[in-house]
């Protein structure tokens, strides 16, 4: 555990996954209520407005519902239970604190995103056409600024810390959720680049907040330790300790539950990089336990 982490942990918010379908609720609801549609274009994030006084939208925009209106009732209900179903084990599985921190910075990073395609349109229009920057902003906050990428970004989190869990796509066809994580990583790049490509930056930059999000979590979350030499000389000893082994008894086993591959044979052990000292765990300790130091 950082110092940050013992400092600060205890403001992490319970239940994030839970307070943010709650937010989706509520913006579904104002859409489809009389002038919803008027009422959620008071909560974008809009960095045009938010300069001009309208400082709510940094929080509010959050109320506004991935793609809304856009599917019916039945498939809403769906998507929202998908995102309660990976947020909830998500949180459970890296704990409250790493789970805000990962929610909270696809947050900052969307906002920074929003307003550095504000700067882009400026640059694009000439600060001069302040109308036409306004309509364009309000266009753009409303289509393209919402956490719509943030679920992106979890399920990819999802799918690299469970890349064996099968999912019924299309609720027919059993599919591995690697091979969910890899299909939308491949779309949500496509995208971007096309959209720079274009400069189609409106496209690009949300696209590249939640990307980077969640390239963030992959590299702090020891997925490349095997590129380290400290990890590698851990690795050999292991290789040369197995060769010692005698038969019987157990190669891996789980430094907090105590499990071994005669208990867990279709788990996965994988030794931390931050602890010190060779310390294996299970794939349900390994982002949840405390590090040895």
């Amino acid at each position: 555990m950082s110092e940050f982490e013992k400092k600060f942990g205890k403001y992490a918010v319970k239940n994030l996954t839970i307070k943010l379908i709650a937010c989706y609720i509520i913006g579904y609801i104002l859409y489809y209520a009389p002038s919803g549609v008027q009422i959620l274009d008071f909560l974008t994030l809009d960095p045009y407005k938010i300069l001009h006084g309208q400082v709510w939208r940094l929080v509010s925009w959050i109320l506004v519902p991935p793609n809304s209106g856009g599917s019916n009732i039945f498939f809403t209900l769906i998507m929202l239970y998908f995102y309660y179903s990976i947020g909830t084990t998500m949180e459970g599985v890296w704990g409250r604190y790493k789970y805000n921190l990962y929610i909270f910075t696809g947050l900052i990073l969307m906002i920074v995103a929003a307003f550095l395609t504000y700067i882009i349109i400026c640059f694009q229009v000439g600060t001069d056409n302040q109308e036409t920057i306004a309509g364009l902003m309000q266009l753009i906050s409303m289509q393209y600024m919402s956490t719509y990428y943030i679920n992106m970004s979890i399920l990819l989190a999802f799918a690299a810390t469970f890349p064996d869990n099968v999912i019924l796509f299309m609720f027919i066809i059993p599919l591995k959720m690697k091979w969910l994580g890899i299909f939308y990583g491949i779309y949500l790049a496509f995208e971007a680049l096309n959209g720079l490509v274009r400069g189609a930056y409106y496209v690009f930059m949300p696209i590249a907040a939640s990307l980077m999000t969640f390239a963030i979590f992959w590299l702090t979350s020891g997925r490349f330790m095997h590129l380290r030499p400290r990890e590698i000389k851990r690795r050999n000893q292991f290789k040369r300790s197995v060769k010692m082994t005698p038969p019987g008894i157990s190669r891996h086993k789980c430094a907090v539950c105590g499990r071994t591959e005669e208990d867990y044979p279709d788990g996965e052990f994988r030794f931390c990089s931050k602890c010190n000292g060779n310390y294996e765990y299970c794939k349900d300790h390994l982002f949840t336990h405390e590090h040895v130091k």
